[in-house]
């Protein structure tokens, strides 16, 4: 891995939907503690099991499921902090998927 690593690291993930998150990476790698900062769901949490690919030095994809049955990718550029983000979810009239855009500041 290169040394622009989210290992041990916390950051604040701010999505252009208006939703702020802070993922906490554990220090070997393979798990995230996410918080919700700011959205209608504000303190909701999770520990997850990451699945990860480091694509480019520095430019990392990983993914998730939550217990919700969500799924979650992100495309995670720690060159210039952002994040491509994609995921699925359930609704009452099927499943949903989005794409969004994001920063991400060191906390």
């Amino acid at each position: 891995m290169s040394e622009l690593s989210y290992v041990g690291k916390t950051f604040v993930f701010r999505v252009d939907n208006g939703v702020d998150f802070r993922n906490t990476y554990a220090a070997d790698g393979t798990t995230l503690r996410y918080e919700t900062l700011e959205a209608p769901t504000k303190g909701a949490g999770e520990t997850v099991t990451l699945h990860i690919a480091e694509v480019a030095p520095g430019l990392f994809m990983l993914g998730w499921v939550e217990t919700s049955g969500m799924t979650i990718t992100h495309l995670m550029n720690l060159n210039n902090h952002t994040v491509h983000a994609f995921w699925t979810y359930e609704t009452g009239d099927g499943r949903v998927a989005e794409l969004h855009t994001g920063t991400l500041e060191p906390a």
